[in-house]
């Protein structure tokens, strides 16, 4: 409110000022043409006779003079007639200029008579200005209004944008104080309407990432808790004398087992944190990929044998050079080839398929149920799948497939997933050939 008064404020002031020398620049060029032609009407009035002319200056005061042919000035303003302007009559030539009258700043005109010499008149500054005073307050009156009609205005004009912007920004402290689904009103005023639907996304967006996150540490305390209850249920049962000593090694081996669940969860979640991270780590170097293909159905053949899976790999006679982290994508291989595994059942299908060409297509297909459409769309989500189906078949952590998307977005490719050929489903990774930083994408 404060700067639309001192805009106003500003605005009365630069336009009475203007207005005022406008005031007073007219006044003085009617004062002069009022001058003129008076000093015209007693030329005329000397060439048809002095005692005519002699009436019309006695008329019209001291403000005029009469030059004659050799110079001489007479009459009341004689005083502000200086030697310029008489040469300047005897030419011939009209005057218009400025002069003293009493001491004061005046205006003078000088019209030359056909005998050579002129008459001229005198009117003082401060005259003109008492004769516009009435205008002049006029004028400051209606710059008085105009500057009360303003200062309404920009009262108005401060509420109007004032208040929206006071409950937007109360509506911002109550999503950063934790509430959600805060009522946000449409706003008149279109950069304003922009801000309150900036929050509206927000407050959706917040909305979202917090189900997400209820949702994600709901699963990880369940499935963090299976493995615990276990291992508490048999330790208890060890220490009270419960375990039958044929029976010790069978609980230990138990107990193995689900320490290392619980162990491979904790670092699938230490790994998700890194990837998130943006100084994750990465080693690129040139690199055949197929090697990191064999390698990897190699060390999983063991695995696959005790399920009865039938584990191979495809890949290409001539070498598949790609720079990237070797490291990396042998993660992102492990983790494809044991969610395959863990849905597969026994004597069905896991290939490994690799292409190269202007980059590197890396397929993992299964012959397991495959997903949905639906299963599709979440697959790479953390943890969707798993709490889809845990109640239903075997699942992992539920980190696996968001591990590994991560992990290709960072090695500049992308991963998808569609139907095998095996019946399963198909998880495909497509990497350039040369590794592009985050910085040069």
């Amino acid at each position: 409110m404060l700067g639309t008064f001192a805009v106003s404020l500003i605005a009365v002031l630069v336009t009475g000022i203007v207005a005022l020398q406008v005031v007073q620049t007219v006044a003085e060029t009617q004062a002069r043409q009022q001058l003129k032609a008076q000093a015209t009407a007693l030329v005329e009035a000397r060439a048809t006779g002095s005692h005519v002319a002699g009436a019309r200056l006695a008329a019209l005061g001291d403000r005029f003079a009469v030059v004659a042919a050799d110079g001489t000035v007479t009459g009341a303003a004689r005083a502000s007639v200086g030697p310029s302007v008489v040469r300047q009559l005897q030419s011939g030539r009209t005057v218009s200029g400025t002069t003293t009258l009493g001491g004061k700043d005046a205006v003078l005109v000088g019209i030359p008579t056909a005998d050579g010499g002129g008459v001229v008149g005198v009117r003082k500054v401060a005259d003109i200005a008492a004769g516009n005073a009435d205008l002049v307050r006029w004028l400051l009156i209606a710059l008085a209004i105009g500057l009360a009609v303003a200062t309404v205005a920009g009262v108005l004009l401060a509420r109007l944008l004032g208040r929206p912007l006071t409950r937007l920004a109360g509506s911002a402290r109550e999503l950063a104080a934790g509430r959600r689904g805060v009522p946000i009103a449409d706003e008149p005023v279109v950069e304003i309407e922009d801000i309150a639907q900036a929050l509206r996304g927000l407050d959706s967006a917040l909305s979202v990432s917090e189900d997400r996150q209820r949702e994600f540490l709901l699963s990880v305390s369940h499935d963090i808790r299976t493995p615990l209850t276990a291992i508490r249920g048999y330790a208890e049962a060890l220490a009270d004398g419960l375990v039958a000593p044929e029976e010790v090694a069978q609980v230990g081996g138990t107990l193995a087992a689900e320490s290392e669940r619980l162990r491979r969860f904790l670092d699938d979640l230490l790994e998700l944190a890194r990837l998130e991270a943006e100084d994750f780590p990465l080693n690129p170097q040139r690199f055949d990929a197929r090697e990191t293909v064999e390698r990897a159905v190699a060390a999983w053949a063991g695995a696959a044998s005790r399920a009865g899976v039938v584990l191979r790999a495809e890949v290409p006679g001539e070498p598949v050079e790609v720079t990237a982290d070797g490291m990396r994508l042998r993660q992102v291989v492990d983790a494809l080839i044991e969610n395959a595994l863990r849905v597969t059942p026994e004597g069905a299908p896991i290939v490994v398929a690799l292409e190269g060409s202007t980059g590197i297509l890396l397929a993992v297909r299964d012959g397991g149920p495959g997903l949905t459409e639906e299963d599709a769309a979440v697959a790479f989500e953390r943890g969707a799948l798993h709490e889809r189906y845990r109640e239903v078949r075997a699942v992992g952590t539920g980190l696996g497939l968001s591990i590994a998307r991560r992990l290709v977005a960072r090695l500049g490719g992308t991963i998808t997933v569609g139907a095998a050929p095996e019946g399963g489903a198909a998880f495909v990774v497509s990497l350039p050939s040369s590794y592009i930083s985050p910085a040069e994408r």
